[in-house]
């Protein structure tokens, strides 16, 4: 595995061409962790997962039999005479069976006799018994007991069923290896990969000071608990992973430790992408994204920030905000947008921060160039990688008084909930389906990029 992880990271390192170089290495290395699953088997929420850019369309473009025969799959519609057929639904399913010869078999026989079709299989070796992960299409009135009824009477244990969707039926590899080359180009995509690659998970990045239970106790190669994995961060900190419905298994924590060690090998990076911006006033800006090599210059932005303006961001004394940038800036817990000025100096900074489950939006705009829409702007860029990334709230800690946040938040045109205690303000807003299109209202007028 360290081989390919360090051809991988050889390639980056010569030559621009970072997904094509990505996707051909990283084959050998899902082989190597034991991927050898035909297609997909979930999609989480936030922080969390992120579309991988392997999904159908919505519609299948002329002449593509392929996107018409997976929305047959999830519709139940015969795709080549377009009439109905009975109702069926998808799930996922998994199952811990009996390591002899004919287990497997007696198991596809009873869901057979249901009429459950098995549209993908992948298997988990474990010390005793095998645990079958399975993409089921069944008959759209069988209940979620009732398969695991049929599942228990044919010797399956520890049965795990969960409604699939269209989604499900993308090409695992093939989603993997987007995962891989997306993790490839921004440090920050590894809490939301390891997220998709696993479903519905928990995840944590801790840092290497934090006393016990964190990096000091964790053995190089990652340690594996039941329904608790914990990895080495590529920085010395400690990645912990958590899901509690459903114990994790060898093959999935080698997944996710030679993602991991992808990441390590190749250090430091974020997309150089950045867009010139015009505001109303007719000021232009850069909006990139910026990470710790940054932490210079968000000091020197402090320096220039009354003691107001760091107090509505930070809530706590003045003098120690500068403490608080390694961690704000490091691509391990969040992604930031830097807004800068022809000069380069940094007037605002935007923060999207994976907490848990949750997702933090947070923003500081300089004395001098505030009320020009620069946090507006970052802001409404913030939630719309929020959105990509299918997360369902973000929210923001503020203070009751901080006129200009909340007036940002209302920007969003987004469903708003507002709690207020002892004068701290949190606002969330949530990204159902319906409002997503209004994540990122228009505010400077975008003139290039460079």
């Amino acid at each position: 595995m360290s081989d390919v992880t360090n051809a991988v990271a050889r390639l980056v390192e010569h030559g621009p061409a970072v997904p094509v170089m990505v996707l051909a290495s990283v084959a050998a290395l899902i082989t190597t962790a034991g991927f050898h699953a035909w297609w997909s088997r979930r999609h989480g929420h936030a922080p969390p997962v992120d579309d991988t850019g392997a999904r159908p369309p919505a519609s299948a473009a002329p002449g593509n039999g392929a996107g018409i025969v997976e929305a047959a799959a999830a519709t139940g519609t015969d795709a080549g005479s377009g009439s109905k057929v009975a109702e069926s639904a998808l799930w996922r399913m998994r199952t811990t069976v009996r390591d002899t010869p004919g287990s497997l078999a007696v198991l596809c026989a009873a869901l057979a006799e249901r009429q459950v079709d098995i549209l993908s299989l992948q298997t988990h070796p474990l010390a005793e018994g095998t645990v079958d992960e399975f993409l089921l299409r069944a008959p759209g009135g069988l209940t979620a007991s009732e398969l695991a009824g049929v599942v228990s009477a044919a010797g399956g244990a520890d049965t795990w069923t969960e409604r699939a969707d269209a989604h499900d039926l993308v090409d695992a590899p093939t989603r993997v290896l987007g995962l891989a080359a997306r993790t490839a180009q921004d440090a920050a995509e590894l809490p939301l990969a390891l997220r998709q690659l696993l479903g519905r998970c928990t995840i944590r990045s801790l840092p290497a000071t934090v006393g016990a239970g964190t990096a000091g106790d964790v053995p190089p190669e990652g340690s594996l608990e039941d329904t608790v994995l914990r990895l080495r961060a590529p920085e010395g900190g400690l990645i912990s992973v958590e899901r509690p419905y459903l114990p994790f298994t060898p093959a999935e924590f080698a997944r996710a430790r030679a993602l991991v060690e992808l990441d390590a090998r190749l250090g430091p990076r974020i997309p150089r992408s950045r867009d010139v911006l015009t505001l109303p006033e007719g000021s232009d800006i850069t909006v990139r994204r910026a990470d710790t090599r940054d932490v210079a210059a968000a000091k020197a932005m402090h320096e220039r920030c009354s003691a107001r303006t760091l107090g509505m961001r930070y809530h706590g004394p003045v003098g120690d905000v500068d403490r608080y940038l390694d961690h704000l800036l490091s691509p391990r817990f969040g992604r930031t947008l830097a807004a800068q000025t022809a000069s380069g100096r940094i007037v605002g900074l935007g923060h999207l921060l994976w907490d848990g489950d949750e997702t933090e939006v947070a923003l500081l705009v300089e004395d001098a160039w505030q009320h020009r829409g620069i946090g507006g702007e970052l802001l409404g860029r913030l939630v719309a990688m929020a959105a990509e990334t299918d997360c369902e709230h973000v929210y923001a800690v503020t203070q009751a008084s901080n006129t200009g946040m909340v007036a940002a938040m209302r920007g969003l045109g987004l469903p708003l909930d507002y709690q207020i205690e002892e004068g701290t303000l949190v606002i969330t807003a949530r990204l159902d389906p319906a409002a997503r299109a209004a994540a990122r209202p228009p505010r400077g007028e975008r003139i290039g990029k460079d």
